[in-house]
């Protein structure tokens, strides 16, 4: 599906694929420190300069409600996720205001934010519109990609298998693969040059997130992600428009199919114990 220097994702110098001198030459770079630092992010959230304390806060919030920490319903206050990662409250409200966008919390007047529950409808509509999103800018990828481009694809999935040989992995680092698969799509939307696309892709696939972690996470689809990623990417790095294009929205059927049976079994079960008691 699903970073080593402060603001790079994964790379140190002599590690990274072949062509590409690190990294950060790949133009991939997010403002999550955190998740490189999994045994330390709450003392070093704290010490973040401004504007990557930000992201970090955000960052750490969100991975808390995708990976089900804060239980979908749970109501949460800005005084409760600032004291739990050691930080004001201003970047906290920050990140509450992001996640409200991103629909994965509602502002509750004087009682703090309520998490989304996840649903079959708000899922169905989700990835209804993701398979559209995601086909029509992997073609457009395909059509547009320059060797920069690929380099730093292929460089996008070089880092999930380096996180997927990772013996014994804490839920962290599950998490962190499950962040640069998703941050693919969100490059190969960006290739696609068309600015509109991309932030409509970015906004759904903040709203797949949380179901995403749950098909990784029950069914182990974690080495199916990860290589029909790799045959998406190939498509593109080969400028197949039409095959790039079948891939994604392959890709995107497949993921809804198994969520949708997870979200079913989950459904019956609560039908079940309601008609027994």
């Amino acid at each position: 599906m699903l970073s080593t220097a402060t603001g790079a994702i994964g790379w140190t110098a002599g590690t990274a694929p072949r062509g590409v001198a690190n990294y950060a030459d790949c133009d991939y770079k997010r403002g999550d420190v955190r998740l490189k630092r999994p045994e330390n992010w709450k003392r070093n959230l704290a010490k973040e300069p401004k504007n990557t304390l930000r992201d970090s806060v955000y960052s750490a919030l969100k991975a808390m409600i995708v990976t089900g920490q804060i239980s979908p319903g749970s109501r949460v206050t800005e005084s409760d996720i600032a004291a739990k990662l050691n930080v004001s409250r201003t970047p906290v409200r920050e990140a509450f205001n992001r996640l409200e966008r991103d629909g994965l919390v509602t502002g509750r007047p004087r009682q703090g934010y309520a998490v989304t529950e996840f649903d079959i409808n708000m899922f169905r509509e989700a990835f209804a519109i993701r398979e559209l999103l995601d086909g029509h800018a992997t073609e457009l990828a395909a059509a547009a990609a320059t060797e920069k481009d690929k380099a730093r694809l292929r460089a996008m999935l070089a880092e999930c298998e380096r996180l997927a040989a990772i013996p014994d992995r804490t839920t962290r680092e599950k998490f962190q693969e499950l962040e640069v698969g998703i941050d693919l799509h969100r490059v190969i939307a960006e290739i696609s040059g068309n600015v509109m696309l991309h932030g409509m892709l970015c906004g759904i696939l903040d709203k797949c997130q949380h179901y995403v972690w749950t098909e990784l996470l029950w069914l182990d689809e974690w080495k199916i992600a990860r290589d029909e990623h790799a045959e998406i990417v190939e498509a593109i790095c080969a400028n197949d428009i039409s095959r790039a294009g079948a891939l994604a929205r392959a890709h995107v059927r497949g993921s809804r199919e198994n969520v949708l049976r997870l979200l079913q079994a989950k459904s019956d079960y609560q039908s079940f114990l309601a008609k027994a008691s």
